[in-house]
């Protein structure tokens, strides 16, 4: 008997671990919570701003009911989850949105591990309220063990509503920018100015910039926001306790709507393990910019017992999102300090460079109309203030650790051209919004070369669903897999993309206003054998406001 038994347990363990099941419930509904003192009546998953963290294991078959409480119409997005594109969840491509009072059942095999998120895809809910953390387990367990694992999940909260934001921004293009250069502003520049040459060149830069009708503190669109960790403000300071001497696990996804973050932990070394779900070898680095979409996950080991501040401050250094390393509850780190901000400058703007025979058109304020040098961006641009001595991680830090899947080489090249038009609050690909153009066609199995041409005086986070970028940051063979990337002002950065997943796949810029006026498209994945479409595919209405063509 003992040796039949035996004899099972051996034919059991060759025929490897068998698939298993988990069901998860999410509720969508409007909630009241209180955020820094103040209540504020956001859209909830389970009743929390940020949504329950959702845990699985790679090889997990998940099921996952979504019930929509709301007057209107949802949806969940997996940002970075491979998938059928039937369980994508965005509305007027992959399925209908979810309905008031309906239920709809994503259903699919987990293919991957790593730090992901999960989002609405309907009009400006993500704005407000609608996103979580999505955490996956490997299925051999993870490669570099901590002693705690907390999810910092960055945010960003505003008292205008998602509509009245873009409405306001529509009628005036720079209405929340309240850095504007004024000519008290000049004249002290002029004063300051030691030589001839000096105020020479203030006064061009001023009269360059206004004829542009552009002002170079234009460094986020939105300002106004309160931002979060995991649905705290600065003054809640969200705490993660540890011992002096563990090792901290900290996984930072950037939720928010419109802001682009630098994190750092003052008197700690990060050790950045994670890109977009995807392990890489380690770097350490004193900070980071973590673009809206991008996940990081980073290794701490806290000496001291003593509290330490996360800190991670927008790019246009109008306030911060907080939280605190403690060894014990109560505890706060110092309060950060706001840096001065940067500026953009005429390098940024292309000024003075000329791409394909086309000069930039000082006279327009289309940034399409602008030309820029060619050239690619290997290093994501790093804070311009950050202190002399700090390690700041760059796009060519990242160098990936499983070399097992091929990277083979492009058969083809597609420019995308980043384009937009402030006076008129319009975001485009190669001067045309969603409406005008709404798809690019692939051939299951080819690679594609995109090349990401940055006309614009914005940083713009691109994403691509149910796809992953190979990003050509001069590494080679150990190039990083991402499935978001910062393309800087006037920069050029290339990607390359194995179309392995048939599909109707959305591409767009991740700062929620620029995709809601124009900055989207679909990568429709035929499959093999089918002739791709003469003509593009018909314009999508897109469900719950998102790609509105205004």
């Amino acid at each position: 008997m003992a040796a039949l038994l035996r004899r099972a347990l051996v034919l059991l363990l060759l025929a490897g671990n068998p698939a298993f099941a988990g069901t998860y419930d999410l509720v969508i509904d409007r909630t009241p919570v209180r955020i820094d003192g103040e209540e504020r009546r956001v859209f909830s998953i389970n009743g929390q701003i940020a949504g329950p963290i959702l845990r699985w294991t790679e090889g997990e078959e998940v099921t996952i009911n979504v019930t929509n409480r709301l007057k209107e119409d949802t949806s969940i997005h997996w940002h970075g989850i491979l998938l059928p594109f039937g369980m994508d969840g965005v509305p007027g491509v992959s399925f209908a949105g979810i309905k008031p009072g309906e239920t709809f059942t994503y259903r699919f095999k987990v293919r991957q591990s790593g730090t992901y998120w999960y989002h609405s895809h309907s009009g400006g809910q993500e704005q407000e309220g609608l996103y979580a953390p999505l955490v996956i387990a490997p299925a051999g367990g993870e490669r570099i063990k901590a002693d705690r694992d907390y999810v910092v999940m960055l945010s960003d909260q505003h008292p205008m509503s998602p509509g009245t934001i873009l409405r306001k921004l529509k009628q005036e293009p720079d209405y929340f920018n309240n850095r504007k250069r004024t000519l008290p502003g000049l004249l002290r520049d002029l004063s300051a100015a030691k030589t001839t040459e000096e105020r020479q060149a203030i006064i061009a830069d001023h009269l360059m910039w206004g004829e542009m009708r552009m002002e170079p503190t234009d460094l986020a669109d939105v300002t106004g926001y309160t931002f979060l960790v995991n649905g705290r403000g600065p003054i809640d300071n969200w705490t993660g306790l540890f011992k002096p001497g563990e090792k901290v696990r900290l996984r930072i996804i950037n939720g928010s709507a419109m802001t682009i973050f630098d994190a750092r932990i003052p008197g700690l070394r990060l050790k950045v393990v994670q890109a977009d779900g995807q392990d890489i070898k380690p770097v350490e680095v004193d900070e980071f910019r973590i673009g809206v979409a991008e996940t990081y996950d980073v290794i701490v080991e806290p000496p001291e017992d003593r509290a330490y501040t996360i800190e991670a401050q927008s790019i246009d250094r109008r306030g911060f999102a907080r939280a605190t390393l403690a060894p014990r509850d109560g505890m706060a780190g110092p309060t950060p300090t706001l840096r001065q901000p940067g500026l953009l400058t005429m390098a940024d703007m292309g000024m003075g460079m000329v791409m394909g025979g086309k000069a930039m058109d000082h006279s327009k304020m289309d940034h399409a109309a602008m030309g820029h040098v060619d050239l690619t961006s290997f290093a994501q641009v790093p804070p311009l203030d950050a202190p002399a001595a700090a390690r700041v991680l760059g796009y060519a830090d990242l160098k990936r650790f499983d070399r097992r899947y091929a990277l083979p080489p492009p058969g083809r090249t597609i420019e995308v051209r980043l384009t937009g038009n402030m006076e008129k609050y319009i975001w485009s690909f190669d001067d045309k919004k969603y409406s005008e153009d709404p798809a690019i066609d692939f051939t299951e199995g080819e690679t594609v070369r995109l090349v990401f041409k940055n006309e614009t005086m914005m940083n713009h986070p691109m994403h691509l669903h149910g796809l992953w970028m190979d990003l050509e940051n001069g590494a080679g063979e150990d190039r990083p897999r991402k499935h978001t990337v910062i393309v800087p002002p006037g920069r050029t950065v290339s990607v390359t993309v194995t179309m392995s997943e048939v599909g109707r796949w959305p591409f767009h810029c991740h700062l929620l206003f620029h995709m809601e006026t124009g900055m989207f498209r679909e990568f429709v994945v035929h499959p093999k054998g089918t002739a791709l479409p003469a003509t593009p595919s018909a314009p999508m209405t897109m469900g719950g406001g998102r790609a509105h063509q205004h």
